[in-house]
């Protein structure tokens, strides 16, 4: 995949990852595998890519998804880890589409399991939080996990979310954060 990407790269620094939304080419890459995902992104992809929850079928809707040049940014956002050369990719963030009619968007994350409990998905989620207020018709941000994934809600509870009741299916609870005002 060395031509020249039809869709411009959209990134995010923060302290120590770079978060790159995905393109369709950075998706077709990614189905592709390690290798084709590697050259794409030009940075190492381990071996146990793709993190838990963000297989195949997340991969083809998010790819569905940003056939609609409006959704590019309120899709995935790989995570690339700056301490490493190349930079590794250590997971995914990003949001389940555009904001709705009530300006709330659905937000998502998962890393590698030897990236876990070092506080990337929190700095990434604090990042992509920014990101979606820094627009206008976002005045909510909202994600949704199973209760026993104590370590899910701490990335929820330290990016100031709180519990929100019950989520949109069963056994699944969800968290939200408004838009300060002002």
């Amino acid at each position: 995949m060395n031509r020249r990407p039809r869709h411009p790269l959209r990134v995010i620094e923060s302290r120590r990852m770079t978060l790159v939304a995905a393109t369709p080419e950075l998706i077709e890459a990614d189905l592709a595998g390690c290798d084709a995902f590697s050259q794409a992104l030009g940075a190492h992809v381990p071996d146990n890519w793709p993190p838990q929850l963000y297989g195949s079928t997340a991969m083809r809707v998010a790819a569905e998804q940003l056939l609609d040049p409006a959704e590019h940014g309120w899709s995935v956002w790989y995570l690339l880890s700056k301490k490493h050369d190349p930079p590794t990719v250590l997971g995914i963030c990003g949001f389940k589409g555009m904001p709705g009619p009530e300006g709330s968007v659905e937000i998502a994350y998962s890393v590698l399991q030897q990236f876990r409990v070092q506080g990337y998905a929190t700095e990434a989620v604090a990042r992509l939080i920014a990101w979606a207020f820094s627009h206008q018709n976002v005045v909510a941000v909202t994600a949704e996990t199973m209760p026993h994934l104590k370590q899910s809600i701490r990335v929820m509870e330290k990016n100031g979310l709180s519990f929100a009741g019950p989520g949109s299916e069963h056994g699944v609870v969800k968290y939200a954060l408004g838009k300060a005002s002002g």
